[in-house]
């Protein structure tokens, strides 16, 4: 039985797959929990499962994306964006950003995607989850240092993250090259 989807990619093509699935699938995600989709802050996240797809795709991120000195950075700036093509009420969206995980026992998705909601409606939507309201498919990111609500379904292998705007750009460290 193959655990899961897409893993192990190893190829250019399957990766563009993945994060074609992992477009849909979030957005699905944001459609059942806010009524709405959102728009992306641009970046796609893909969770590797085996150490080897691991080094290939970061050797195949290294094609695909701008080099950095920066040991810290987790999204890398894609040489040609992804365009992922309308779909039925799904949005045409591009993402510029590319990020690749490292495998993680405890992360069987294919990925993640990051919306961006308005900041005063975010804090008012954080407000009523943090005060009980249950929204389907929606709960505060439990780590401290990130200021996200997740969506998620235990039936679906990607998850989404609403933050504002300035938070998605913290995930993104800029660089500056001698």
């Amino acid at each position: 039985m193959k655990l899961y989807r897409f893993s192990p990619v190893t190829t250019h093509a399957d990766l563009l797959e993945a994060v074609r699935h992992i477009h849909v699938e979030c957005f699905k995600l944001c459609k059942a929990s806010l009524d709405e989709y959102l728009p992306v802050a641009g970046h796609v996240g893909f969770f590797c499962h085996y150490d080897e797809e691991y080094k290939v795709l970061t050797e195949l991120q290294k094609e695909l994306t701008e080099a950095s000195d920066n040991i810290n950075q987790k999204y890398f700036r894609l040489h040609e964006p992804i365009v992922i093509s309308v779909e039925g009420d799904l949005p045409e969206t591009t993402y510029t950003h590319l990020y690749i995980r490292q495998p993680d026992i405890y992360r069987a998705q294919v990925g993640d995607i990051d919306f961006v909601m308005e900041a005063e409606r975010y804090q008012e939507t954080k407000a009523e989850l943090e005060g009980g309201r249950v929204i389907s498919g929606a709960r505060i990111f439990p780590r401290g240092d990130l200021d996200m609500i997740e969506l998620y379904n235990p039936d679906v292998d990607a998850l989404g993250y609403v933050s504002v705007n300035e938070m998605t750009e913290k995930v993104r460290v800029k660089t500056n090259f001698l």
